[in-house]
Parts: C-alpha cells; structure tokens; sequence
C-alpha cells in the first residue's frame, strides 16, 4: 500500500489526475482479496493491482473513463475456473472493483 501512497502523491504532485481502484467483492478463485488497490493516471499509467494482471487492462480503461467523467462506476469481472484454465489464466472466479477519482 505504501508504494501506491507515494506513487500517487509524486502524479498528483505532478498535477496529474488520479483514479483509485479498489476490489470490493469477490468470489470463487480470484489472486487478489477485498481491499487490493490499484492508482491509474489519464495517461494510462498504473501502480498496484486489483486481479494480479487477469484484468489489470480493462481495470486502466475504466479507471480512465471515470477520469474523463468525474463519475465512480462500480465494475464487475469474473470467469469461471475451467474457463480460465482454457484461456491460460492461472485463476477463475469473480470481482467487483470500485474505481473513484481521487
């Protein structure tokens, strides 16, 4: 968490607008629990992780959205485990992921 903390403070010091990422809920197999957080920048650029890399991308898209928007949005993702072995993922299972401008 710490290394999220001082990362965000460095962008925002740099005038950049931030958006946190927060897991919320989950279920089934998932790498990250409740509360992993993640900072995104406009630009795309991102410290910590909400899925252990699973979602990271369509989570940095969101995340933008709701920097272009000003507006949280509460994101849902999830697979099931035999789904994910077929696709290469080391996980299935469900989150929900809470993304604010902070």
């Amino acid at each position: 968490m710490q290394e999220i903390l001082t990362q965000v403070q460095t962008w925002r010091a740099q005038g950049e607008d931030v958006a946190l990422a927060t897991v919320t809920w989950t279920a089934g197999s998932t790498p990250r629990a409740i509360g992993a957080k993640m900072a995104v920048t406009a630009r795309g650029e991102f410290v910590g992780s909400v899925s252990g890399g699973c979602v990271e991308g369509a989570v940095i898209d969101q995340a933008r959205a709701v920097l272009q928007s000003g507006s949280p949005k509460l994101v849902s993702y999830g697979i099931s485990d035999d789904m994910a072995w077929d696709v290469g993922l080391a996980c299935g299972g469900s989150i929900q992921v809470f993304i604010e401008k902070i």
